[in-house]
């Protein structure tokens, strides 16, 4: 038999004796065998008296009644041992029947109690996500959930921090980023981005915030400086000509000025048609660089050449790891502060939840709908869990600890079933000898 820790002992254990369920087993146990003893007693007595007159009743009425008690007293020991220790057939039903009650009551427990239709049709009942925002609503709660959530945390870290999970956790993202095609991953993800035009879209923002900063007064002075600059080295004579006829700097700043509003205006026409040929020449040299990426086999060696070798770089990896230092020392040191910002934004968050799921009943049925969609997924795997741990669960038990068990559970009960044998064997005996003294 495999070996299992020991169920948790009855809370009843730590209630006063007259409520320990040992204690009323006990009692019960002793009253129904003094039942059984005051009947054989009446037995005895009136044997003595020949069953003469009343004692016939009598001598009826309590050896009917001890045949009761101990045909009731076999069948309840039979259930947990064999009675007397002697190996009557079909006795010790619970332990030696202990692996097929065992699946029996996983099935059970699994069919009746953990079934798809009844969990949904219960959790619809529940209406779960309106009770949390109720609940979240309290500032108190809310505030309670972030003292979770801030443990939670400070346990998160301390476990990542372990020198030997740090370094399990490094050695699978390194390996996993060493599989990685880096070219064709970038090749996918740049197809992704410009589906649809949305490359476009991008493009002529770009476009736009570039000609906003061109046109900007800074932008202008220094695009004239920079222009003199060209001027004079590559122009000395124009620009000294120039120099007789105007001052430079207003004539720099004026051709600043004018290249600015010739830019603009070619970024207003790019903008306003679809079909501008920049555009065209756009979508060619991305799509061109997306196809290199993927089919190129030289850039896709280069590439995922220069990711090895960054990967393995003595500087990035403290770099790394000191950006994590840094974090983690901010984190603990902010979840230990008694004015923890992190723990306040986590009780905003929560508290703002709890206001959205308490007047919103649109997101409310959203998330019912996920919720109940994502049960009824998974549904059918945890009951096979559940039902496979609870049927694990009693066969690993120990014979005498099921036994204590389940007769500390009903123990009580069928005591009363041997007091009602007795009883109504004794009623029973009554009945008989009325019939044979009125034949």
């Amino acid at each position: 038999m495999s070996e299992s820790a020991p169920v948790p002992p009855s809370p009843a254990a730590d209630r006063p004796a007259v409520d320990d369920p040992r204690s009323r087993l006990r009692q019960m146990k002793r009253l129904a065998l003094l039942a059984l003893g005051a009947c054989v007693l009446l037995l005895a007595l009136a044997h003595h008296q020949d069953r003469q007159g009343l004692w016939g009743w009598v001598a009826a009425f309590a050896e009917a009644a001890v045949v009761g008690a101990l045909a009731d007293w076999f069948a309840v020991v039979a259930l947990f041992r064999r009675p007397l220790g002697l190996p009557f057939p079909h006795t010790a039903i619970l332990p030696r029947r202990k692996p097929q009650l065992a699946d029996q009551f996983a099935v059970f427990v699994r069919d009746r109690f953990l079934d798809t239709p009844t969990l949904l049709a219960r959790l619809a009942a529940l209406d779960p996500l309106s009770r949390l925002g109720q609940w979240l609503a309290r500032e108190d709660n809310a505030r309670q959930l972030a003292t979770h959530l801030q443990g939670l945390v400070d346990g998160l870290l301390g476990c990542i921090d372990d020198a030997r999970i740090r370094s399990l956790l490094q050695g699978a993202v390194t390996q996993r980023l060493e599989r990685l095609d880096l070219s064709h991953a970038a090749g996918d993800l740049l197809d992704t981005l410009t589906a649809q035009g949305r490359h476009q879209q991008l493009f002529e923002q770009a476009l736009l915030q570039l000609a906003d900063h061109v046109d900007s007064e800074p932008v202008q002075r220094t695009l004239a400086s920079v222009l003199l600059e060209i001027a004079g080295q590559e122009y000395p004579l124009v620009l000294r000509t120039i120099g007789l006829v105007t001052d430079t700097d207003e004539f720099g700043r004026r051709l600043a000025a004018a290249t600015a509003r010739g830019l603009t205006r070619w970024v207003h026409e790019v903008c306003e048609d679809p079909d501008h040929p920049r555009r065209q020449a756009f979508d060619r040299s991305v799509a061109e660089l997306i196809e290199r990426l993927r089919d190129d086999p030289d850039l896709a060696a280069r590439l995922n050449a220069a990711k090895d070798r960054w990967l393995h770089e003595p500087v990035l990896q403290d770099y790394v790891r000191g950006l994590w230092d840094e974090l983690r020392d901010w984190l603990q040191a902010d979840l230990a502060s008694p004015q923890s910002r992190l723990q306040e934004q986590l009780a905003v968050m929560a508290g703002r939840l709890g206001q959205a799921l308490g007047s919103d009943p649109v997101l409310r049925a959203a998330l019912q709908d996920h919720l109940l969609a994502m049960v009824e997924q998974s549904a059918p795997s945890l009951r096979e869990l559940a039902a496979a741990h609870i049927a694990r669960t009693v066969r690993s038990w120990h014979d005498e600890q099921l036994v204590q068990e389940i007769e500390l559970a009903i123990g009580r009960d069928l005591q009363f079933i041997r007091l009602n044998g007795t009883l109504v064997g004794g009623l029973i005996g009554l009945a008989l000898h009325a019939l044979a003294a009125l034949g």
